[in-house]
């Protein structure tokens, strides 16, 4: 019987790196603050947070390119904090590259397996594949600096996965893309790993990019980790304030838990989906903007519509209610500014969190 969890169709057994109780401080600033992470074989595992949160330092961690101040690293249950970056199965690709410009395109892509004294049929081999396997077979020849943004970017992901590592670190390797070749890019990449079974670990500070690819997110604020969780799970069931807001659109008000499935929202009562809170305790409540309906008729929370602003596939609609507070709906209907309207909340659109603090 085989033992492992799915994602997204991929079967994951067990753990290939595990951080434990590492602490990294530069400067006397604590840049990781006793994280602790487990990374499975063959996922697609985003690390997502605005700069300064400590993802990339945490990136650099695994990589080996930085020392820890305390806390254990596992490879494949074996520590490796003191093994030097280039005896480790993994590789990095940053953000800008660094490729070798006095080398064409099949020199970069061989660079590694040639220190390495491979044969030079294998060499060949290897190359040809990785060509092919990021779309750009027939470039061998061309000189690095007459490509694309795009196909350097391949170029780096085809010279980093020629060695074969089990591992492959992404250091927001999309940030210099324009919207339309990162979005492309992002299913390129996400079918590259799948193919070759190869564990993932992604930084970013995009949000639709850590939705769009994982298998798991983790969120990093302030050095510390907030939340892991699949892409649904971010989304629908934030942890806490700091989540819901950094993870697509959100109204996020202030409620109190009257009781197990019912909340109240400025002085009115809602049911909701949500346990394990104490009566009458004070909450966070999360309400996506798609998960509201304008209504004439029907609703708790009665407004007036302040602005409208037309987004391609929906409306975002801002209402402010008669508490002064403006809520933010996306809805496929067309309203007008300064409509009198009724704000319906259906109990399954309301996500209560622990406050803050």
């Amino acid at each position: 019987m085989k033992v492992g969890v799915i994602l997204n169709d991929v079967e994951i057994s067990k753990n290939i790196i595990v951080l434990k109780d590492i602490n990294k401080s530069f400067d006397d600033k604590k840049v990781i603050d006793n994280i602790n992470l487990e990374i499975k074989q063959k996922e697609f595992m985003t690390i997502l947070g605005p700069s300064g949160c400590g993802k990339t330092t945490t990136l650099r961690v695994i990589a080996g390119f930085e020392v820890l101040d305390e806390g254990n690293l596992y490879f494949e249950d074996e520590e490796i904090s003191k093994i030097p970056a280039h005896k480790r199965q993994i590789n990095t690709v940053f953000q800008k590259y660094a490729l070798f410009p006095h080398l064409n395109v099949y020199e970069n892509i061989a660079f590694g397996l040639k220190i390495k004294k491979i044969d030079k049929k294998i060499i060949d081999e290897k190359v040809r594949r990785m060509l092919k396997l990021v779309n750009l077979k027939g470039f061998e020849k061309r000189d690095i600096n007459s490509l694309s943004g795009g196909q350097q970017q391949r170029i780096a992901i085809a010279r980093a996965l020629v060695c074969e590592p089990k591992v492959l670190l992404l250091d927001e390797p999309l940030g210099a893309l324009d919207l339309k070749l990162r979005q492309e890019m992002q299913l390129e990449l996400k079918t590259m790993q799948r193919e070759l079974g190869i564990t993932f670990i992604y930084v970013t500070h995009d949000q639709e990019e850590a939705l769009t690819m994982s298998d798991r997110i983790v969120i990093m604020n302030d050095g510390n980790i907030e939340q892991i969780g699949s892409p649904e799970d971010i989304y629908n069931e934030p942890i806490n304030k700091f989540v819901a807001k950094f993870i697509g659109e959100s109204n996020i008000l202030e409620g109190i838990m009257i009781d197990d499935y019912l909340v109240s929202i400025e002085n009115k009562k809602f049911k909701c989906l949500d346990t394990g809170f104490l009566k009458n305790e004070k909450v966070d409540i999360c309400i996506r903007p798609e998960d509201i309906e304008i209504s004439k008729e029907e609703g708790l929370i009665e407004g007036t519509i302040q602005s409208i602003l037309f987004k391609g596939v929906h409306y975002e609609i801002i209402v402010k209610d008669d508490e002064d507070i403006e809520w933010m709906i996306h809805t496929i209907h067309h309203w007008n500014k300064g409509d009198k309207v009724k704000l319906k909340i259906v109990e399954d659109a309301i996500h209560v969190m622990k406050k803050e603090g």
